[in-house]
């Protein structure tokens, strides 16, 4: 059996492990987006190496394909682990919150498009540039949503027990692993070397599986309150975001209103 067999089926028996603690901790209800990702990401990642294996030829169109998929589902883990966080707000906020969060990460992705193209990305074909770009793009996002939940952790009241802060850290870690192996394309100079690294990048997500699936196997603690600076500064923003949402409605002639 060869080593990427290995790591496949490494992967896939912990994609599994993580779907049925989901489900079996009810996890899913709170974030049922990131478990349709964990499902894609099973059923993708099979469908990818069995495509790779029978039909190289159209791998590329495949993962180009794929890839837009993932970032889609990625994107919905992104607006729902910030919604997530501002859970104990709810009721307080107003009914654009989800919108508003959602055009958030689209405007930061957008900012670091420009930055991320992929070292070496004008030796690929068209199609697997552009999966490579998009790649990058949500791997750097993924690793800011990480690095902000962490440094922010103390004002927003979670810690490591915390699902949310659990879900960014496995998604981070994978991502800021692949975005050091990406650099280190650049400098190498053998096949193997690209192989051997590529590895290193599966074999960190099969870290974050197992990460996922210890956290997942506890009970998570009880969600805690704001700080006081943090619920008055978030409660001020949903206040300054329902003030313009009133102004710009009533800025539309009565006649031309929506029911």
């Amino acid at each position: 059996m060869s080593i990427e067999t290995m790591l496949w089926l490494s992967g896939s028996v912990g994609e599994a492990a993580v779907i049925g603690l989901l489900l079996f901790r009810r996890i899913w209800r709170a974030f049922p987006l990131f478990l349709a990702y964990s499902v894609w990401t099973l059923v993708g990642n099979a469908a990818g190496y069995a495509i790779f294996r029978t039909h190289i030829a159209g791998y590329a169109t495949a993962y180009l394909v794929m890839m837009l998929l993932d970032s889609v589902l990625l994107f919905g883990v992104l607006v729902e682990l910030g919604m997530s966080i501002l859970r104990p707000l709810r009721a307080s906020l107003p009914r654009i919150a989800p919108l508003i969060v959602s055009c958030l990460i689209l405007a930061l992705g957008a900012a670091i498009w420009p930055f991320t193209a992929y070292p070496g990305a004008s030796h690929f074909s068209p199609e697997s540039a552009v999966a490579a770009h998009i790649q990058q793009d949500f791997s750097v996002l993924r690793v800011l949503a990480f690095l902000a939940l962490a440094a922010f952790s103390q004002l927003l009241s979670i810690g490591w027990r915390d699902r949310e802060l659990q879900i960014a850290t496995g998604l981070g870690f994978t991502s800021l692993v692949g975005l050091a192996v990406a650099m280190l394309h650049t400098h190498q100079t053998t096949a193997t070397q690209y192989i051997d690294w590529n590895r290193l990048v599966v074999a960190s997500y099969l870290c974050s599986l197992l990460y996922w699936v210890v956290s997942f196997a506890q009970a998570e603690e009880k969600r805690r309150k704001f700080t006081p600076q943090m619920e008055s500064m978030l409660l001020a923003v949903a206040g300054a975001a329902r003030s313009a949402r009133i102004a710009l409605r009533s800025s539309v002639p009565p006649e031309d209103r929506k029911p």
